[in-house]
């Protein structure tokens, strides 16, 4: 029996196509929709949620997660405002420390200091408030028959999977947390604690090397590479099954390059050593690196989470059948 307590989410980058998925999802009975902040892709979170918000009713929807670097802080507060207009009530957004898309721009994640301050500064403009960047005061300079809409609080969710996010995420007042992949202490300290987990439902009998799945799962596995590469070393690389193939094919690009080859497909398609490194360690490793289970295991350890403080499950799929991802993980939880 699947625990009803547990919020079904599902993650989306940001494309023309995202506006029918969270309809998908909302008819599939998902609690919540969120786009990614991923404009190197060629989208912008916000033109797609407002489309999105026009063509639900329900669901909730909202960035997951907003990275500060790419927009002042009066764009994404006034953007709050508009999406609020469209879909009241059912408005959640994400702040995070930005680590595709600070990659994709050859940067390191948004330091935490700055991001209590960006945060601090977006929710004070949605309080009505003048306040303070780069050294003069700012505030939302509404027409009349929009300020009533402030002061404005929607919940405010904090992608945190270390201590300094956590203890980042207490000191903003933050509604919830969202952690990835596995449960961490710091998400029982929070009401709303998300978890994202990325893969798909197998069908009876199928793997790793079946075309399906590796359509539904590469750009999605291919994370293990880029996060290692990005977050830890070259040399951690090394120590990853396919490791040298994937490592291989970046190198033949220019150094100053080399974090564009990287980041290109993130999430919405393998790029080519991704690709190098499927064809050697995929068989071996898929299941470990993504949740890419059969229906009847990916439900039961979807339910067990809820043991371990999630509140919330977020779930990234990928691939050429969306419809078909969406609703393959949604009956695997409640178990039909």
């Amino acid at each position: 029996m699947a625990d009803t307590s547990l919020r079904l989410s599902a993650g989306f980058p940001p494309t023309s196509k995202s506006p029918t998925y969270i309809r998908w999802a909302e008819e599939l009975g998902y609690d919540a929709a969120y786009l990614f902040d991923t404009p190197f892709q060629g989208d912008d979170v916000w033109v797609q949620l407002h489309r999105a918000a026009e063509t639900t009713s329900r669901i909730t929807i909202g960035p997951g997660v907003l990275i500060p670097s790419m927009r002042h802080p009066l764009v994404n507060a006034a953007n709050t405002i508009s999406l609020h207009e469209l879909a009241r009530g059912r408005v959640v957004v994400g702040f995070g420390t930005g680590f595709g898309t600070q990659a994709a721009i050859g940067q390191p994640a948004v330091p935490w200091a700055y991001m209590e301050r960006y945060i601090n500064t977006y929710t004070a403009l949605l309080r009505g408030e003048a306040t303070k960047w780069d050294g003069q005061h700012i505030q939302l300079l509404l027409p009349t028959d929009l300020k009533k809409v402030l002061p404005l609080q929607v919940p405010l969710l904090i992608a945190a999977l270390g201590p300094r996010g956590s203890q980042a995420a207490t000191a903003l007042g933050a509604d919830g947390i969202i952690g990835f992949d596995q449960p961490s202490e710091h998400l029982t300290d929070y009401p709303r604690s998300m978890l994202v987990v990325m893969g798909t439902v197998l069908d009876p009998g199928e793997s790793a090397a079946d075309e399906r799945v590796k359509k539904a799962t590469l750009p999605l596995w291919a994370l293990m590479y880029h996060m290692t590469y990005k977050m830890k070393s070259r040399d951690a690389v090394l120590e990853l099954p396919g490791g040298k193939e994937w490592l291989d094919v970046i190198e033949k690009h220019p150094a100053h390059l080399r974090h564009l080859a990287v980041q290109t497909g993130h999430v919405l398609e393998g790029n080519e050593a991704d690709e190098a490194a499927w064809d050697i360690a995929a068989a071996h490793t898929l299941s470990h690196a993504t949740w890419s289970l059969p229906a009847a295991e990916m439900g039961k350890r979807v339910r067990a989470l809820g043991d371990h403080g999630v509140s919330e499950v977020q779930f990234q799929g990928t691939g050429p059948d969306m419809r078909r991802e969406l609703e393959a993980f949604a009956n695997a939880v409640r178990g039909t």
